[in-house]
């Protein structure tokens, strides 16, 4: 295929290329939750990825793709980075082999142009497929995980459980001989209004 030449280009240098990948995701503020992550681990993924670019465009089966970065997914999640940034790591991951073919690689005629083209296209494939099932994997990992803690939650009627049987209305007994009771039919007849209308005065209460 023609855009084979480019495919050995980009793995004779996935060395180089996950090393600027794994500087490029600590430094952009939209991929700042790989800050938490070593270097190291990060240039090892990329260069996975990059070193192997051929057998992963020409050879890796759909089921392929869906594992490695559904597993990657998982493990960035656990990890704290968020989906979006996630995602724009993708982007930057193919973008950032673009910007390596156009400094290094030529299309100096109509062939090789359309070897670019084709390896753009297969590359874009590729990348498509890993932003879905990394997707998949953040949503179907998130309602695993709420369904987890909503199973360690106890039922409030279990752990709190309601007393049955018939209400007790309140009662003034206990109270020197129903002393509340009086007290508040001295409250009403203060508020209420008298026969004239206006509100009985203290005298009138007392009798």
């Amino acid at each position: 295929m023609l855009g084979l030449r480019l495919m050995r280009l980009i793995e004779r240098h996935s060395e180089e290329l996950a090393l600027g990948l794994a500087e490029k995701l600590q430094i952009a503020e939209r991929t700042r939750d790989f800050r938490k992550i070593p270097s190291a681990e990060l240039k090892i993924a990329a260069a996975e990825i990059y070193g192997n670019l051929g057998e992963w465009l020409l050879q890796k089966t759909e089921d392929d793709i869906e594992g490695r970065f559904r597993a990657i997914a998982a493990r960035r999640a656990k990890e704290g980075v968020g989906l979006d940034q996630f995602v724009w790591a993708l982007v930057i991951s193919r973008n950032h082999l673009w910007q390596f073919l156009r400094e290094r690689a030529y299309a100096d005629n109509i062939v090789a142009l359309y070897g670019e083209l084709e390896l753009q296209q297969m590359l874009n494939q590729f990348f498509d497929r890993a932003v879905y099932y990394a997707v998949l994997e953040y949503v179907e990992g998130d309602e695993e995980r709420r369904q987890k803690i909503s199973s360690r939650i106890p039922q409030a009627a279990t752990e709190y459980p309601v007393e049955s049987g018939p209400r007790r209305k309140p009662t003034t007994e206990g109270f020197e001989g129903g002393t509340l009771a009086k007290l508040r039919i001295t409250c009403h007849k203060a508020i209420a209004p008298s026969a004239g209308g206006a509100p009985q005065s203290a005298e009138e209460i007392g009798g």
